[in-house]
Order: structure tokens, then sequence, then C-alpha cells
């Protein structure tokens, strides 16, 4: 085992977001960071190995073994399972707020990030929601494997999806929910303290059918407050549809497919003086790529990276088993060491430091040009 570099850890985080996380300047200010009240805003932590040594893969902070309580189907079409774990001794679990998510270190190996869709104020129980996804990369099917009474590890939760306490000043009076399938998870207990606060809000719930959509038994009794839409009846929502009441006034929350989100970006200009919080559960598209090559060192063999993939999906295709979780840039679990070629970083988790050891996240980054070979220690 490597051991941690001080230098390496990203601290809990318990001020106002930082840059870049939003598309307005400023974060809403209705929603604020319950700052000391919930320190476990956690940007990912990774391993970098001490005395010059080069990082391995990163490992969750603080896992924890848990176990499943409860097992439930929480769609019509069955293909939704909800877990709700429990910790194995009675010490109280660490405090979450809507958005959060956690990494499930399943039994075959694999890592898979899901967000938390239980109550907050509840610390003896998390509780998660998966789609069974055959087309994925397995971590669905093993999910939905899991029986009562089954031991799974677990992170602490982190959160890359704020939607903080209300606070005194705002110019935001109130909310839009955006969810798309089984991106209602985050949002769910978002909408929880929206009505538990007395803030105004709305919910646009999409998917392919009724059947396919996910915790209804607990989104209907809000009435008019929840919006509808499936694809078998609706078709596909449109842009307008989605974000067709909101104003200045208006933070908007949006998780759901890539499609979507980035509908509603594109429907909600960034000098519009709306404030639009997402998150993907899927890998964003590449932008501005360039077609490159990877060649690992190990073996000699040399992948090929199209301009509109991702180092990661052009690895995989070579090496199946290598890990990798959320896709996106912020987790860290598929950092390899780069032993030449210059890489162009787009992520937003590794240090300088780590950059300068050779580490990269291929899930985003690239070579820095055209046509460049990156040799990755692998």
């Amino acid at each position: 085992m490597t051991r941690l570099s001080l230098r390496a850890l990203l601290k809990p985080y318990v001020g106002d977001p930082p840059a870049g996380l939003y598309r307005t300047k400023a974060p809403d200010l209705l929603i604020r960071i319950a700052g000391a009240a919930v320190p476990h805003f956690l940007s990912v932590v990774t391993r970098l190995g001490g005395d010059a040594e080069l990082p391995e893969l990163p490992a969750a902070v603080n896992r924890t073994t848990m176990r499943i309580a409860d097992r439930r189907t929480v769609a019509a079409d069955g293909q939704v399972v909800a877990l709700t774990l429990t910790p194995l001794d009675e010490h109280p679990l660490p405090r979450w707020n809507p958005g959060a998510h956690i990494d499930v270190h399943l039994p075959s190996g694999l890592t898979r990030q899901y967000s938390l869709c239980g109550d907050p104020q509840r610390r003896d129980e998390y509780r998660i929601a998966v789609r069974h996804s055959p087309e994925g990369g397995g971590g669905s099917i093993e999910v939905h494997g899991l029986t009562v009474g089954a031991h799974i590890e677990v992170s602490d939760p982190r959160n890359a999806f704020m939607m903080p306490v209300p606070g005194s000043a705002s110019r935001t009076t109130r909310l839009r929910f955006i969810a798309g399938g089984i991106g209602i998870t985050p949002i769910l207990p978002m909408v929880r303290l929206a009505e538990r606060r007395g803030t105004p809000w709305t919910l646009c719930y999409t998917g392919r059918s009724r059947a396919a959509l996910a915790f209804l038994d607990e989104l209907l009794p809000y009435g008019d407050k929840v919006q509808l839409r499936t694809d078998d009846v609706h078709g596909l929502p449109t842009a307008e549809a989605l974000v067709d009441d909101v104003d200045p006034s208006t933070a908007v929350y949006v998780c759901g497919p890539p499609p979507m989100i980035d509908a509603v970006l594109r429907a909600i200009p960034v000098d519009s003086g709306v404030e639009v919080h997402s998150e993907r559960f899927s890998a964003a598209p590449v932008v501005d790529g360039a077609p490159f090559e990877l060649e690992l060192a190990r073996s000699g063999a040399v992948v090929g990276v199209g301009a509109e993939q991702s180092a990661l999906a052009a690895l995989r295709n070579a090496v199946p088993s290598v890990a990798y979780s959320c896709q996106q840039g912020y987790c860290g679990t598929c950092v390899q060491r780069v032993v030449s070629g210059a890489v162009d970083h787009r992520d937003r988790l590794l240090t300088a430091e780590q950059r300068e050891l050779g580490q990269m996240l291929v899930c985003v980054s690239r070579a820095e040009q055209a046509g460049d070979r990156l040799v990755l220690d692998l």
C-alpha cells in the first residue's frame, strides 16, 4: 500500500463552490452550502506515492462495510432496484447533502458511483437506486444480483452536484428540477428539502414510459408540482418544454442523459442570469477532440483513439479490465501513469504535482496534439 502524500489530499470543502462549478459567477444564494453543518462535500482524495513513488490507482477514503438491509423494485417495469444500506455497528453515518453520491465497491472488484436518494436526516442508513443496463459495463447487472444480507463496501458521501441549505439573502425565489430517467435519484432528496423549507419548486420528470419512472409513489403526492413527460405519450421533450417557466429568479437543477442536459444548457444562455446546476450519469461528449494514439508500455500494443472517442473508451477495447467509474474527470478511478508524451489535462481533480509525476485521467484527458502518442505504464 502506498502512503498518502498530504500535498495530494484535497481537503473537505466547506465554503462556497469552487470557481467554474456553476455557469454563473455566484452560486445560488437561496440554497447555500451548509458549510460547518454539512462538512462532507469532499473532492476525491487520490493516492500519491511517497518518496517520489508514482501513484497507484486511487482508493476511496474511509471505506465502510455496510449491509444490504432492504431491496425494493421502485419502477413498474421492474428495471430499477433501490437498496437500503445500513452500517454494521451503531455509529452514525457521515452527514450528506442532497446531490451527494457514494462509491460502491462491488464484490467483483468493480467500483461504481451512485447518488444517494434517501433522507439526509437519517444517520443510520443510505439508499441508492440503480437501473438495470445490460449494455453497460456490468455494474448495474451486479447490483441487481445483490441480495438482502449481503455486505458491500462504500465510500463516504461526496458531492459534485450541490444543493445547499437556504440562506437569508437571495435573488432566487424558486427552483426548477429537471430529471431524466434514473437522473431522479439525486433530485429526489432536493425535492424533499425544498418542500420542507417551503421553497417554491416544480419538477419535470421525463422517461421512456410511465412504467420506467422510478419513485412515482414518493413523487405523486406532491400533486401539480410534479410534471411527468414520457416519450411514448408526449414524444421526446424539447428544451423549451423543459424550461418553459424559467426566468432569472429560478435556479435550475438538471440530471439525466447528456443530450437532455445539453439541450437545457443551450436553451438557457450563459448571460441570462439563470443559474444552472447539472450532473451527468454518463460520459460527456468529447469537445474539440483530435485523433491520437496510446501505447501500452508493458505489451507494446498501440491503441488508436478517435477524435470523438475518449482515451478510456479506446483503452477499454484493448484492456477490458481497466478501472473506471464516473467517466467525467472527478472521481480519479481511471488514473494512469504516462511514461512519455504531452497530456492535455481536462480534469479538475489532479494537482500540479500529480500531473508532473505523470498522472492522467484517461476518461477526459487526451494528447496535446493530433497524432501524438502517449505511452502508458500499462
